[in-house]
């Protein structure tokens, strides 16, 4: 059997959409989940909360639908969605500190000793970072935020968005020569 989308145009969808059309809405969160899933994951740890809030984040949307004006990207502007319930997420957990003492808390438990550098091991790297270092470092590198977008939508000053995003790449680094993945001629 061939499944034959209802809407070819992504325009359409979205306008079928806002006016309540439940196929429309289903097409939008079949076309778009994959991908916010993991913008989502990127910000929380467990799979399981970070979908818990992906489906929070398509709810918003659904609710603000009407607000998208068809200026920029619909992806951008759902992944700008997904961030923000992401961190919201976050700060209701308490879980966003911005100090250097949380490091020694959080240390490499949770990473892997394996030496080759895919996706997943990756991530645990990134997961092993501090909350607070961890979403500038998101943001600014994988999302491509400002300071200053980052400092208003974190509420931090821009001098610490700064600041996180160093140590978070020190400590990064610091990961990987432990691991023997870079070392800069010290092997």
């Amino acid at each position: 059997m061939k499944i034959i989308p209802f809407y070819k145009n992504e325009k359409q969808l979205i306008k079928k959409a806002t006016s309540g059309n439940r196929d429309a809405q289903e097409g939008l969160y079949k076309k778009h989940a994959p991908k916010m899933l993991s913008v989502c994951r990127q910000y929380i740890k467990d799979i399981h909360f970070a979908e818990d809030v992906m489906v929070q984040g398509f709810l918003k949307m659904f609710n603000k639908l009407d607000t998208f004006k068809f200026e920029g990207s619909f992806e951008g502007w759902l992944r700008r969605i997904m961030i923000r319930e992401s961190i919201s997420y976050l700060r209701k957990q308490q879980f966003v500190v911005y100090d250097d003492e949380v490091y020694e808390k959080n240390q490499s438990d949770e990473i892997s000793q394996s030496t080759d550098l895919d996706t997943e091991h990756i991530q645990q790297l990134i997961d092993a970072l501090p909350q607070g270092y961890k979403m500038v470092f998101v943001m600014y590198t994988v999302e491509g935020y400002k300071h200053k977008e980052i400092a208003e939508m974190l509420l931090i000053t821009e001098s610490t968005s700064k600041t996180q995003l160093l140590k978070a790449r020190k400590l990064l680094q610091e990961q990987l020569r432990q691991q023997n993945i870079i070392g800069y001629g010290n092997r």
